[in-house]
C-alpha cells in the first residue's frame, strides 16, 4: 500500500480503513462484508485499488489474490488486463499525432491509411469516416466486437487479417453496417482501423508507439501494449479467473488487438494516465496533449454518449468521463470527475469483478463525499 499526504482532516488511511470494513452492519448483503468479505461473497480472487483525489493519485491498495491456484497475493505491482480502457489511453496518442498535424480528427481515414483502406461505404452519399468517428463507436461500423483473445503459444491474426475478416481470427470482417453519425454502435474493429491508421502514419510498431508518447511520459513504468506479455514482466500478472473464481485452463488471453484491448497496467498507473486527463483539462499539464486538444476526449460528438475514447456522463450533480474493461477473465473500470480532480480505477482479475467493482466505487464515493456515482447494484 502507498499513500500520498492527507488533504483534509480525515486521512487516507482513515478512509481506506472505511472502504474496506463493513457499511452497515446490521444490514443483510454487500454493505453488511468487509472488502475481504466482499471478494468471497462474489468469487473473486484479487482487486486492486487507485483512488485520485485533488488531482493526484492518493492511494493504492490491492486485496486478495493474484492466482487462486498458487494463492500469490495481489498487490499494488500486480498487472492486470485493462481490456477497453486500452482505448482511451490508445486515444491519446491519436490525439498527440493529430496535435503534431500528422493528420485531422476530421479526416477522411482512407487519406491516412496507407497499407490498408475502408471499402467504399454501400450507402450513397460519399459520406467518410474520421478518427473522430472510430474513436466514438459513430463511425456505422457494424461489428460490435467485444474480441475473445487467443491462449498463449496459439497463432495470432495480423492486423490486417483482423480487419479482413482472414483466419487466425475467428470474427468476421471490420465493415460498414450504416452511414456514419447516424447511430451509436460500439465497435473494437474502429479501434483497431485507429491503431492502424498510426501506425501506419508514425512507421513504428503500435506499443512502441504508445510506450514513447504515452507512457513514458506520464511515469506509467508498469504498463506495455505488448502482446504477448513479455516474459520478464509474466511473474507479476494477476491470472484470469472465471465466475466462480476457479483458473480458466490459461493463465490469460493475448489480444494482437492492442489499442482496443491489449494493455497491461496497474490500477496506479490508469491513475496517473486519469490525472493527466483532469490536470490537462485544468490547464496544469502538457505532458502529452495541450489543453485544446484534450477537450476532445471530454466532447460528446452529438451521436451517442462518447467522446473520442471516453464515455462521457452526469451521475448526481457531477461530470464524469469514464471507461470500463472485459477481457476474458478480468474485469475493469476507471473514472474520473471532469472539473474537481478525484476519480477512481479499479482492476480485477474475476468474471465476477463488475459487483465488486460497483461496491468499491460506491464506497470510494461515500467516504470522500464526492458527487453520487452510480450505487451499487447488488445488496
Amino acid at each position: 500500500m502507498s499513500l500520498s499526504g492527507p488533504k483534509s482532516s480525515k486521512t487516507h488511511a482513515a478512509r481506506i480503513a472505511e472502504i474496506e470494513g463493513v457499511q452497515v452492519p446490521d444490514r443483510q448483503g454487500a454493505d453488511a462484508l468487509t472488502l475481504a468479505q466482499l471478494l468471497d461473497h462474489f468469487r473473486v480472487p484479487g482487486v486492486s485499488v487507485a483512488v485520485i483525489d485533488d488531482f493526484e493519485v492518493a492511494w493504492t491498495k490491492s486485496w486478495g489474490m493474484a492466482d487462486a491456484q498458487s494463492g500469490a497475493p495481489a498487490t499494488d505491482e500486480t498487472l492486470y488486463q485493462a481490456a477497453s480502457i486500452s482505448k482511451p489511453v490508445a486515444a491519446m496518442a491519436t490525439l498527440k499525432a493529430s496535435q503534431l498535424g500528422l493528420f485531422g480528427l476530421d479526416q477522411d481515414v482512407n487519406t491516412i491509411l496507407k497499407s490498408w483502406k475502408l471499402p467504399d461505404e454501400p450507402f450513397g452519399g460519399g459520406a467518410v469516416v474520421t478518427p473522430r468517428m472510430l474513436m466514438s463507436h459513430t463511425s456505422g461500423l457494424g461489428d460490435g466486437f467485444g474480441f475473445p483473445g487467443y491462449e498463449p503459444g496459439e497463432p495470432l491474426p495480423t492486423i490486417l487479417q483482423i480487419l479482413d475478416g482472414q483466419a487466425p481470427s475467428p470474427l468476421p470482417a471490420v465493415r460498414l453496417a450504416r452511414p456514419a453519425m447516424t447511430a451509436y454502435q460500439y465497435s473494437g474493429g474502429a479501434i483497431e482501423i485507429e491503431q492502424l491508421m498510426l501506425t501506419d502514419t508514425v512507421g513504428a510498431p503500435f506499443a512502441k508507439i504508445m510506450h514513447d508518447w504515452v507512457l513514458q511520459p506520464l511515469g506509467m513504468t508498469s504498463s506495455t501494449f505488448e502482446q504477448p506479455l513479455p516474459a520478464r514482466l509474466e511473474d507479476r500478472a494477476a491470472c484470469a479467473h472465471d465466475v466462480s473464481g476457479a483458473a480458466m485452463g490459461a493463465p490469460w488471453h493475448v489480444y494482437p488487438e492492442q489499442a482496443a484491448a491489449g494493455l497491461w497496467t496497474t490500477p496506479g498507473d490508469v491513475a496517473k494516465f486519469v490525472v493527466d486527463v483532469q490536470r490537462t483539462l485544468s490547464g496544469r499539464s502538457s505532458l502529452v496533449l495541450d489543453r485544446a486538444t484534450a477537450r476532445n476526449l471530454i466532447t460528446p460528438v452529438g451521436v451517442g454518449p462518447f467522446a473520442v475514447g471516453f464515455l462521457v456522463s452526469r451521475k448526481g450533480e457531477g461530470w464524469y468521463f469514464e471507461h470500463d474493461g472485459d477481457n476474458w477473465g478480468y474485469k475493469a473500470q476507471a473514472i474520473g470527475h471532469v472539473a474537481k480532480g478525484y476519480g477512481v480505477v479499479i482492476m480485477t482479475n474475476g468474471d465476477n469483478g463488475g459487483s465488486v467493482m460497483a461496491e468499491i466505487q460506491g464506497r470510494v464515493a461515500a467516504s470522500y463525499g464526492w458527487d453520487l456515482l452510480d450505487k451499487p447494484l447488488l445488496r
